[in-house]
């Protein structure tokens, strides 16, 4: 990525030096300096096309959804989250579903590299967080994206896993070494429990981390504690880590925070009859993981390399909404629990200016025309 797109992307002006004594706070410092440093260097994406398990399907299974008129190129960023996302990649659904089409699956370890992948223009569909999906609709990002679905609502799949120690609440981690993916949804719930805690992010030592090499740090006992998700959660807990607190926590202090699906609007504008079948096929992927648990906790396994039983627990941390239901949370709560997020990163100096109008980075064509169905 070229130095002056990522100026361009992070909303820097000026020389490095001027951007951090603009910023001022530490934690917003470490972060920018972190994604300039990343700028150089592209996530690395694993180019996966089609299935990965020999699962897939020949035939599109979503009545209606078969497009065959689309001819072009779909660059989809995916996350190692156990949700609908992984099903729809394992089993091919978009490839037949669409099978005129080329799409090309890439792998991202967090939000924040997503986002940072859509401000170079290398992505049309990416998942990320709803924290790094508002810091992409609000000052100085601005993003060209819009939200278009939600993959699930984070419980305690997302929490606070700290070794050894007798730790019975966040406080009791001051000076500690805690790693999180900056920018990430983790990161979002991690400084909102050291808030309703009476801390800061100067009361720890903040590391950022990608989940996957969290695991390695743990072991070197280079961080006393990390807020992820699964897999690594699990071989974190499995390798002496008790539970702190967690995302279902921060939630009901009103943080709660969401995997979700963002596309450029110009890939949106151009291809709305595509968005209605990638938005059906992921409806029909989200009934499955009810309707047929042990099929789709087979397909997500193959991808994250864990035991179906393992994947089956880590479905007990998230909720998957629908359609139907999805349709309700955009017209009616998202945009306000944007604006909570919007105005809770800008005191922590994540955001310049919070957005007068979150629902218009919200693209709800889609989700009505298959809650309908």
């Amino acid at each position: 990525m070229r130095e002056t797109t990522c100026g361009t992307m992070l909303g820097i002006r000026g020389t490095r030096r001027e951007t951090i004594r603009k910023i001022g706070a530490l934690l917003v410092s470490a972060t920018l300096l972190t994604s300039l440093a990343g700028c150089a260097k592209m996530p690395t994406a694993d180019e996966l096309v089609g299935n990965t398990s020999g699962a897939a399907v020949t035939d599109c299974p979503v009545e209606g959804a078969k497009n065959e008129d689309f001819t072009g190129t779909i660059r989809i960023a995916w996350q190692a989250i156990p949700n609908a996302d992984l099903i729809v990649k394992d089993k091919g659904l978009l490839e037949a579903c669409l099978p005129n089409a080329t799409i090309q699956w890439s792998q991202f370890n967090s939000g924040g590299d997503v986002i940072q992948a859509f401000g170079s223009n290398s992505l049309d569909i990416g998942l990320a967080g709803s924290s790094p999906a508002v810091r992409a609709a609000s000052a100085p990002l601005n993003l060209p994206v819009k939200v278009i679905w939600i993959h699930d609502i984070i419980g305690d799949a997302e929490s606070l896993v700290a070794r050894g120690g007798d730790y019975k609440s966040i406080k009791d981690l001051a000076g500690k070494n805690i790693a999180v993916p900056f920018g990430s949804t983790s990161h979002f719930s991690l400084l909102s429990a050291l808030h309703n805690a009476g801390m800061n992010e100067t009361s720890v030592n903040l590391i950022n981390l990608d989940p996957d090499k969290m695991s390695a740090a743990w072991t070197r006992g280079e961080i006393d504690a990390a807020w992820v998700w699964d897999p690594v959660l699990s071989k974190l807990k499995a390798d002496g880590g008790t539970i702190v607190t967690s995302s279902a926590a921060t939630a009901k202090t009103g943080s709660a925070t969401y995997d979700m699906e963002l596309a450029t609007d110009s890939f949106i504008k151009a291809n709305p009859k595509v968005m209605e079948t990638w938005t059906a096929v992921e409806n029909y992927a989200a009934g499955l993981i009810s309707s047929k648990e042990d099929d789709s906790a087979e397909s997500i396994s193959t991808i994250l390399g864990n035991s179906v039983d393992d994947v089956k627990k880590q479905f007990a941390g998230y909720t998957y909404p629908q359609a139907k239901d999805q349709s309700d949370i955009f017209h009616g709560q998202l945009p306000g629990i944007f604006k909570a997020t919007a105005e809770f990163l800008k005191t922590q100096g994540s955001l310049d200016k919070v957005s007068g109008d979150y629902a218009s980075v919200l693209y709800t064509g889609a989700i009505d025309q298959v809650a309908k169905q």
